[in-house]
């Protein structure tokens, strides 16, 4: 045993090497990244096969996840909070079949929306699933829970989700390591009945997933991550997580002497939280993301003594902070330091050199000829060509949803039709929207701006690299619509001439922007070749 400093992030990759993973399969998704490149990057991992290569999506990721699980070794799958919602299908599936060798579900929710278009708690997936969930308040607990929850997963035949949010990933703390256990050896399940999802089997798999409930139930009961920090008075205080932290901090800050029952493992332990309770007139419930559990244990115990995000006490949205906690639980902080008014937000930019930014000049060129127009975007660097100065995009919903509303409002009669998407953005989940739109021969044009890089998150590899052209022949686009262009300044008269030649075609057409991502150019030190 000995000590490192890690990233939340990078305990949790940590203790997935040191508990025997034979297999990491994850997307990139900012607070999850962190998690995939430690691995990519450990030393560890020399002369040991850890299969880390990154997945074309988090719903590939986690059925490969299951195969390697399937076949009778750990596996750990990352992704973001709405990369989960890509993986949904087989995440909920996958708590019907169950597992073999021992699965870990790491997801990482942003609340206050840091790098992502909505805050979701993920623990509802996972309620959801009726899985265990293990929500650690530091990182020593993240890799502990790892480790543990590889344990318990083998030992109910259940996916177990770790649960973290954006501070707990991207902080830094010294965390005591365990010994390293071996992989798990190749022994495929042999039970082929609860791998196939017929209504048949399917209704047994259920089955037995709701009577593993009670089991599950036991567990947190019994469980050490869910304990209690005694005190005084009538106030006490029930804390999810991270939010113990913040508990814990206020406590100490102000010499106060409140008890707190810590809850970092799920389902919720009923027995331990009604003894607790029942002894206070107030418990105020600390929860970083939605009041999941607030909302039940008003349903549990009535609404009378439980207070936080529903109430009022606590903000509904955003982050929690130890003062929210403070000024919860009625302690007198004095004045709280503020940003002071000389220092302004600066909203993020595209970097200097960036393709993106010839290719909007090209775009904004084009679309002075057509009075209202309408571009739809997606979700990477190229966001940011919603903002001045280009303000060339009009909306942004989710991975791959340019392709299918600008089909959609070409079919509604909107011309030009116009979707700007990114190579790795549509290799994710573009593809299938651009079939439609050739089974429909909708009028529309497709922009791939290909910087050969999952550029947003740190310039991972991008799954079509060097493959757009012959993916987009495949899937069905005629070949003289589909046209390459390179973002450059000296190209744009010539970008802005096919752009709008394509922008007429009433038909399915596609214009590769092609040139490397300059941050991935100068770390390869292209930059001027």
């Amino acid at each position: 045993m000995y000590k490192q400093l890690l990233l939340g992030a990078e305990a949790i990759a940590q203790a997935a090497l040191d508990a025997g993973i034979s297999g990491v399969y994850a997307y990139p998704g900012t607070p999850s990244t962190e998690i995939t490149e430690f691995i990519q990057q450990s030393v560890q991992t020399n002369g040991i096969q850890v299969r880390s290569a990154w997945a074309t999506n988090e719903k590939t990721a986690f059925e490969a996840a299951l195969g390697m699980s399937y076949a009778g070794k750990r596996s750990l799958t990352c992704m973001k909070h709405v990369g989960l919602n890509v993986a949904a299908d087989a995440f909920m599936n996958a708590a019907v079949t169950g597992i073999h060798g021992g699965l870990v579900v790491a997801v990482a929710d942003d609340p206050s929306m840091h790098s992502s278009q909505n805050e979701q708690d993920s623990r509802v997936y996972g309620k959801f699933a009726m899985i265990p969930i293990l929500e650690p308040a530091n990182q020593q607990e993240a890799y502990d829970m790892v480790r543990y929850g590889f344990d318990l997963s083998e030992k109910t035949e259940l996916p177990v989700m770790l649960r973290i949010p954006t501070r707990l990933s991207h902080s830094r703390a010294a965390i005591m390591r365990g010994e390293a256990r071996k992989q798990n050896g190749l022994h495929p399940s042999g039970d082929k009945g609860k791998w196939i999802l017929l209504p048949a089997n399917a209704r047994k798999n259920y089955q037995r997933l709701l009577e593993k409930q009670q089991e599950l139930a036991v567990s947190s009961e019994l469980s050490d991550f869910n304990r209690i920090t005694e005190g005084e008075g009538s106030i006490a205080v029930i804390a999810f997580g991270i939010a113990y932290n913040y508990a814990m901090e206020v406590i100490k800050s102000y010499n106060l002497h409140i008890p707190v029952l810590k809850i970092s493992q799920y389902p919720l332990p009923e027995k331990k939280i009604k003894k607790f309770s029942e002894r206070y007139s107030s418990v105020l419930i600390a929860e970083e993301g939605y009041p999941i559990y607030e909302e039940l244990l008003k349903g549990y115990f009535g609404n009378g003594k439980f207070r936080g995000r529903l109430d009022g006490a606590l903000p509904r949205t955003g982050e929690l902070s130890p003062n929210l906690l403070a000024q919860a639980l009625k302690v007198d902080t004095g004045e709280i330091r503020t940003v002071p008014g000389i220092v302004t937000g600066r909203p993020p930019m595209l970097c200097k050199g960036c393709s993106h930014r010839d290719l909007f000049d090209a775009i904004n060129r084009v679309m002075e000829n057509y009075p209202e127009h309408h571009v739809f975007g997606d979700i990477g660097c190229y966001t940011l060509g919603a903002l001045p100065p280009y303000s060339a995009i009009s909306t942004c919903v989710d991975m791959g949803a340019a392709i299918t509303m600008a089909k959609g409002a070409a079919d509604a009669g909107i011309r030009p039709a116009l979707c700007v998407i990114g190579d790795s953005t549509f290799t994710h989940s573009g593809m299938t929207g651009l079939l439609d739109a050739v089974n429909d021969r909708s009028p529309m044009t497709v922009i791939i701006s290909d910087n050969g890089a999952t550029a947003m998150t740190g310039g991972q590899d991008s799954a079509g690299t060097g493959r757009f052209y012959d993916i987009c022949r495949g899937i069905g686009v005629e070949e003289e619509h589909i046209r390459l262009v390179v973002p450059l300044k000296k190209n744009l008269e010539n970008n802005v001439t096919i752009l709008k030649e394509e922008l007429d075609y009433e038909g399915v057409s596609v214009i590769i922007a092609q040139r490397e991502c300059v941050q991935t150019a100068k770390k390869g030190g292209k930059v001027g070749k």
